[in-house]
This record gives structure tokens, C-alpha cells and sequence, in this order.
């Protein structure tokens, strides 16, 4: 099971969201640099970063702090937030980046997701935001009318390299993931799945390694930040 860690940026600062809200945001007073750091201390390999700015731009407001991390830490990142150009993906291949997260601007034009899969291939992974079956886009913000499970059908045999499936509903609320559906989409996909939003404990990270052998790994955040997860004990659930 790969642990992922997260970093979510705006303005140069660590936070979090509840529910992808900007009206919700807690600021953490370690820097983006310090928090990798710490994370690199305690042994941890993946890191998973969401640069909200970019979500917000669509470009790469934060590449600087990206590049830093990696060449500092030596992480395996997978690194999202307003990919929108394949001159983007570019950008983030060249910083390091293991896995660049394509979520809104795949949903809505496959052809471009095809394309990315296709120029950079290993390299793409699909974000699955879902909220009551239905993918949303625009920062969560909009509903694509889109079922997920019928889009990841669609897109199957493009090239994708790893999924993130996140229930938008549970995301910052510390409910724990929706195990559920996440297992429906393991078991339909081609790739790997990692599951996102709702971490609330050290019994999610345990029961996330028996639920389908196609779950790669798990995103832990808002429970780092709170003090719910100690990563002392996270660093135990680390196999790869």
C-alpha cells in the first residue's frame, strides 16, 4: 500500500479544504517546503500535491515549490490542480514529477486526455471527483452530468496509468472514503486506483489494503494536519 501524504498550495502556504470550498480553507502555519520535509523525515516515499492556485488559473502557479520538493526530498510526486495544457504536463515531467493528475479539463474533452496519455505515456493520472454517482469539474464546483463509472468505461483503454477516485462528500470531513464505490471502480479500471477523501483514522489506511488488489494506495490529509493520524503509526502501513 503507497501512502500519499498531502500538500494542498495556496498562496504559497499549506491547506486544506472541506469539500474543495475556498470559503473553508485552514491555513497551516508550516511552509509547503517544511511540511515535504517532515514527511521525507518520517520515511514516506509518495507524496500527492494539489496546487490550488493553479485550480484557480489553470496554470502552473506553483512549479517553483514543486521543483524545490523534489529535488530537496527526492519524492515520488503526483502533482494536480488546473492541468489544462499539454505544455503543463510538459513542465511538470521536467520538475519530476512522477504522475501528473488530470481531472476537470480530462472529463471534459477525452480527446485531450487521450492525447496526454498517448505524448507522455506512464505518466497521466485521471482524477474521479464524484459526488452522488456524478463527476463533477471546475474545482467541484459544477456537475458534469456524467455517471463515473460509465466515463471510466469510456476511457479505459486510453492509457491512463493511475486513477484517484474521490467522493467529493467526504473530502476534509474526516467520515472515512467511500471504501464502496472506490472498490466499483477498482474493479472496472485498467489501472491502478489510490483513494481519496475522508481519511479520519489509522483503521482507513488498514482496511483500504484488503478491499481490492487494484487499490495501489491511499491520500492522507486534513487527519495529518489535526493530529487525528500520527505519522509515526502512518509510516507502519508503508509498503512501497
Amino acid at each position: 500500500m503507497k501512502i500519499f501524504p498531502a500538500i494542498d498550495i495556496k498562496d504559497k502556504k499549506c491547506v486544506r479544504l472541506i469539500k474543495g470550498d475556498f470559503d473553508t480553507k485552514t491555513e497551516y502555519e508550516m511552509s509547503p517546503i517544511e511540511q515535504a520535509g517532515k514527511y521525507k523525515d518520517h520515511g514516506f516515499k509518495n507524496l500527492h500535491i494539489i496546487d490550488l492556485d493553479g485550480a484557480l488559473t489553470g496554470e502552473t502557479v506553483n512549479i517553483d515549490i514543486v521543483k524545490e520538493i523534489i529535488s530537496k526530498f527526492d519524492f515520488k510526486i503526483e502533482i494536480g490542480g488546473g492541468v489544462r495544457k499539454l505544455e503543463s504536463i510538459d513542465k511538470y515531467i521536467n520538475a519530476g514529477a512522477e504522475k501528473v493528475i488530470l481531472g476537470s479539463s480530462a472529463i471534459k474533452d477525452k480527446n485531450f486526455l487521450k492525447e496526454a496519455c498517448s505524448k507522455f505515456p506512464n505518466k497521466i493520472a485521471l482524477g474521479l471527483d464524484e459526488k452522488d454517482g456524478y463527476l463533477s469539474v471546475a474545482g467541484w464546483k459544477e456537475n458534469s452530468n456524467q455517471l463515473t463509472l460509465d466515463f471510466l468505461k469510456e476511457v479505459n483503454d486510453y492509457g491512463i496509468s493511475r486513477l484517484i477516485y474521490t467522493d467529493i462528500n467526504r473530502d476534509g470531513m474526516k467520515t472515512s472514503p467511500n471504501f464502496e464505490e472506490t472498490a466499483k471502480v477498482a474493479e472496472i479500471s485498467n489501472c491502478p486506483v489510490i483513494i481519496s477523501g475522508g481519511v479520519s483514522s489509522i483503521d482507513d489506511v488498514k482496511k483500504a489494503k484488503n478491499i481490492n488488489k487494484n487499490i495501489e494506495g491511499i491520500i492522507v490529509g486534513k487527519a495529518i494536519y489535526d493530529g487525528d493520524i500520527k505519522l509515526d503509526e502512518l509510516t507502519k502501513e508503508i509498503d512501497a
